[in-house]
């Protein structure tokens, strides 16, 4: 006979997950009274919890988890094979696996995932999401190539770029993003809490940059990139931190953080990174385009493309495709299946943000 107890703890993690889902329906709701109201206090207590600890616990609390679904697994089989069963365990048992996947999603939901419901943070920052056509596209991409060659030049009589400690990591996007506070409470990063990764070797053999750790609030680091990547991807994961969810959305904040800062290195991968998706949507929709634009990066910047490129032909072909994809021939990519057609958001907001100093540039060449 089923248990009362597991009857009812059942119905209450099944009810509270579905009053969770209900909730993340209502996105003005969600941005209100979690994204900007009770997730803010949950995701600088789980960082200034993790600061403490020198390492990426969240990588442990994972590896723990799995541990643990193992060890249950592993019970279970042994208690099949030794048919020790009862009939009541073909219930309880799905009941038992269903409430700790219930249990684990709604921890997840307000730890962090609630916020993938929040409206988009582009409406936040007043940015508009009127589409290019491939005119303007080109102009952007021109706009780009100018910028990063500039910038490029600017690091080089810096003097070498540094590989960068996660300790140097964190205190320079901290610093980035309080200056950017100035402008908008978006970006601001109270108890700052970037790790490295546990093994670099291994995140790097997945095609990883960095990653958000929802369950211990950290921004993790792959410290094999090159130093000039690293940068922009802790901006980027800062972002997740603050409640952005999406990837475009936390490549827009990543973006107009680091090239906001006044440290050249990180202006420089910034641009670097945003040009990468650019230069890639021109080589879907204009290829001949895209050569005249590869014609104009400097050699500054052609090395790093390809000191990025060796990188991931190292660790991981398939990030490699993706480099080769974008910088040397056209492939359609599995998530760009609509080929010619396809937008990315990161390259529309890119276009909204810098079409009236696209526009400037161009009325400056044709005087």
């Amino acid at each position: 006979m089923i248990s009362r107890r597991l009857i009812v703890k059942t119905s209450i993690i099944v009810s509270l997950s579905l009053l969770i889902f209900l909730f993340g329906l209502f996105p003005t709701l969600v941005q209100k009274y979690y994204s900007t109201g009770l997730y803010l206090y949950i995701s600088s207590t789980l960082r200034f919890i993790s600061s403490i600890f020198p390492f990426a616990i969240g990588d442990i609390i994972y590896a723990l988890l799995i541990i643990f679904v193992f060890y249950k697994i592993i019970k279970l089989y042994q208690k099949i094979r030794k048919k020790e069963l009862h009939k009541t365990h073909r219930i309880t048992v799905p009941l038992q696996v269903l409430n700790f996947f219930l249990i684990l999603n709604i921890v997840f939901k307000i730890a962090w995932g609630l916020n993938y419901s929040r409206p988009s943070v582009s409406e936040e920052l007043g940015i508009g999401n009127k589409r290019y056509n491939v005119k303007e596209l080109v102009l952007l991409g021109n706009y780009f190539v100018q910028k990063t060659n500039d910038l490029k030049i600017q690091t080089i009589k810096q003097g070498k770029i540094p590989t960068y400690t996660i300790q140097e990591l964190e205190s320079l996007s901290a610093s980035a993003y309080q200056l950017k506070e100035k402008q908008n409470t978006v970006f601001k990063y109270s108890n700052p809490c970037v790790k490295s990764v546990l093994n670099s070797w291994i995140i790097s053999k997945v095609g990883i940059e960095g990653y958000y750790a929802p369950l211990s609030g950290e921004a993790n680091i792959n410290m094999n990139l090159p130093g000039f990547v690293k940068p922009y991807v802790a901006c980027h994961e800062i972002a997740h931190q603050l409640g952005i969810a999406y990837e475009d959305e936390a490549n827009l904040l990543g973006y107009l953080t680091a090239s906001n800062s006044n440290n050249v290195y990180y202006r420089y991968s910034a641009n670097y990174e945003m040009l990468r998706y650019i230069l890639f949507e021109i080589r879907m929709k204009s290829p001949d385009d895209y050569k005249i634009l590869h014609d104009k990066l400097s050699a500054g910047v052609l090395t790093d493309f390809k000191i990025e490129k060796e990188f991931w032909r190292k660790y991981n072909g398939d990030m490699f495709g993706y480099m080769d994809a974008a910088f040397d021939r056209f492939l359609k990519l599995n998530n760009q299946k609509k080929g010619i057609d396809s937008y990315q958001d990161i390259v529309i907001w890119l276009w909204n943000i810098h079409k009236s100093e696209v526009g400037r540039q161009k009325s400056e060449v044709k005087e």
